[in-house]
């Protein structure tokens, strides 16, 4: 294959599917663990959402995101900057790396993995290489900005054994748009993050290090950031390079590749306009969306879900608070509460996506915050009992409703059953979505048989007089036909 950005590669890439195994996972775990996780501070208002919503052009300066501190240092006046002049004085974002490395003594990814696995997650995506640049790696490929900037013990290789020892899938995050120590202008707004791609020789330098992890990890999901900095027949190129090495493997929607056009973005009226164009988009789609690359295998809107299935294959990325990496400033209301996340992985499974949650561990201890552990340890219970009706599954015909009695609903279905979740149960529930016929069954997933009666509104459910918990109830039916519209 003499050119990897000829027409036949790019029919290869057009026709792929998405592997099955990816649309059956259903929930994964994201793993954020930078030297940005021992400073470990972000503001915790207002959320990301809205931020990009808002017209201060430079909005993202006030970033609940802690992976971003190295970028929120560059505005003197921003929380971060005041928090470190307080805490920290003077001391350069660098060294925090010596603090990262140190707390490598108390890390056990075995422990790690067997948490994540126990949640029912299928694959993990842990962070390879954030926008500050440090690899978690013994890369080859030596940084010409920022010499040993790399942990020297293989911290990928050994999360990598842990997680597939473990019986899950392991995936690498790389932030190929973003290198601050190649380009250390402050980010504020989305123009911003279009005219921070580097150039000169770092795209060479950001492909190097990708093919170098494919060739050591073998990744089951190839997951980039922001964006490509190299044109789009280097990029198909690149794309075709990791699918021949890894053929069942996945890749996510932020590889738009640079274009002339996107160094525009640095121009001042061309920022206004970008800006304006993004406020725009977040307040239409409630949050991130990305714009959509030439290939991909599945869409990741960040802390908002679509409103309706998608027939796409797609993931919800989010944390467990308001940031990917570990912030010592959160509150509990800045967490999912217990019923809040359950709800949340039926929903992005009702609609046919996958939840790709966050766990941040600390920086200086290299420990799972007990916050977390508990919002893990509620995935486990809910998807060790709700599998069936979770993994392997497919949307129904509609995502779900509300039920007369004001409970909500949502569906997945397989083969011929379909489950309905059920959220704020009273004792008798109507399913206005479906219609009985003779051969209708329904029961608890623990066996229980449910009672049901076919009605002109739908089928009532008589269910068992017990307290209702923080868990949805899950009803699997066979023999049922969907309501006429």
């Amino acid at each position: 294959m003499s050119d990897g950005g000829g027409d036949g590669v790019k029919s290869s890439l057009r026709h792929r599917r998405t592997p099955a195994w990816w649309t059956d996972a259903k929930l994964g775990i994201f793993v954020h663990w930078t030297p940005a996780s021992v400073p470990a501070f972000a503001p915790v208002e207002p959320g990301i959402g809205t931020l990009l919503q808002s017209d201060d052009p430079e909005a993202l300066a006030q970033t609940p995101y802690t992976e971003w501190y190295e970028n929120s240092l560059r505005f003197p006046d921003s929380p971060v900057s005041a928090h470190h002049r307080k805490v920290y004085g003077d001391r350069p974002y660098a060294k925090f790396a010596q603090d990262w490395e140190a707390g490598l003594e108390s890390w056990d990814p075995e422990s790690w993995a067997a948490r994540f696995a126990a949640t029912g997650a299928r694959y993990v995506v842990f962070v390879a290489k954030h926008a500050d640049g440090y690899c978690l790696w013994p890369t080859g490929v030596a940084n010409p900005n920022r010499a040993g900037w790399n942990c020297e013990r293989d911290v990928v290789g050994e999360m990598a054994d842990a997680v597939r020892g473990a019986g899950m899938r392991f995936g690498i995050y790389y932030c190929g748009g973003f290198d601050w120590t190649f380009d250390r202008t402050p980010i504020g707004s989305m123009s911003g993050v279009l005219g921070a791609i580097p150039r000169g020789d770092y795209p060479a330098y950001a492909e190097a290090q990708v093919r170098e992890l494919i060739a050591r990890y073998r990744p089951s999901v190839l997951w980039n950031d922001v964006a490509w900095p190299a044109k789009a027949p280097q990029l198909r190129q690149l794309l075709a390079h990791y699918y021949r090495t890894v053929p069942d493997g996945v890749i996510n929607d932020r590889w738009l590749p640079w274009s002339a056009a996107l160094s525009v973005a640095r121009t001042g009226p061309a920022r206004r306009v970008v800006d304006a164009v993004s406020r725009r988009q977040a307040r239409r789609d409630g949050g991130l969306i990305p714009p959509e690359p030439p290939h991909y295998d599945h869409r990741t809107p960040e802390y908002v879900a679509f409103p309706e299935i998608e027939h796409r294959p797609w993931e919800l990325v989010r944390g467990m608070d308001r940031s990917f990496a570990y912030n010592a400033e959160s509150r509990p209301q800045d967490f999912l509460g217990h019923e809040e996340l359950l709800w949340l992985l039926t929903d992005v499974v009702s609609k046919g996506g996958n939840l790709l949650l966050n766990a941040g561990p600390r920086g200086v201890d290299a420990q799972i915050p007990d916050e977390q552990l508990d919002r893990l340890d509620w995935l486990g219970s809910f998807v060790g009992h709700a599998g069936a009706a979770i993994h392997g599954t497919r949307p129904w015909v509609t995502a779900g409703s509300t039920t007369p009695e004001g409970a909500e609903l949502r569906y997945t279905t397989c083969d011929d059953r379909v489950f309905a979740f059920i959220s704020g149960a009273a004792s008798r529930v109507t399913l206005p979505d479906l219609r009985k016929t003779p051969a209708t069954s329904a029961a608890l997933l623990d066996g229980y048989v449910v009672a049901s009666e076919g009605h002109d509104n739908g089928i009532v459910l008589t269910l068992p007089d017990a307290p209702r918990g923080p868990q949805p109830i899950v009803v699997a039916l066979g023999g049922v036909v969907a309501a006429t519209r």
